[in-house]
């Protein structure tokens, strides 16, 4: 990101007014799939650490988000997301040292994240924050079905 750039880049936390620029960014980024409302998981949020969703704007207009939780163990990291046009100008480290800072000002000494196996091309920028492979198996249980939006 050059100088000019990086001085108009603001991170804050989500507003209600940003909600459709969110779910447009992260379909535009291919983060929502059918059994994940991003309504739903906005409203979710919003109940829970809701100072840990943050967006970005550049000159005006929402071009990334992360979405981070602490439940006193480990910090979570979700829908980190930076607008395709926008990729590869440090947007998302400027999204992940910020969200890590507010993470260890709470206390939290160690940050997990998931990736979806068809998402590996992001490994490397995940490594490049200092970030590794844990030798663990991911399993989930969905107790809550959410209907895909209408359409």
């Amino acid at each position: 990101m050059n100088s000019q750039s990086q001085a108009t880049l603001a991170i804050r936390p989500y507003q209600v007014t940003d909600r459709d620029a969110v779910v447009l960014l992260w379909h535009d980024c291919g983060l929502v799939r059918p059994w994940n409302d991003p309504v739903a998981d906005i409203t979710r949020k919003l109940t829970e650490q809701p100072e840990l969703f943050l967006v970005a704007h550049l000159e005006g207009v929402l071009v990334g988000t992360v979405m981070a939780g602490f439940e006193g163990h480990r910090g979570w990291i979700n829908y980190l997301a930076v607008a395709p046009a926008k990729q590869r100008h440090a947007i998302g480290r400027a999204l992940m040292t910020r969200v890590e800072e507010l993470l260890l000002a709470r206390g939290c000494p160690k940050i997990n994240l998931q990736i979806r196996a068809s998402n590996s091309g992001v490994v490397s920028f995940y490594k490049s924050l200092g970030y590794s492979e844990d030798a663990v198996i991911s399993l989930g249980k969905r107790l809550i079905i959410d209907e895909p939006p209408a359409a």
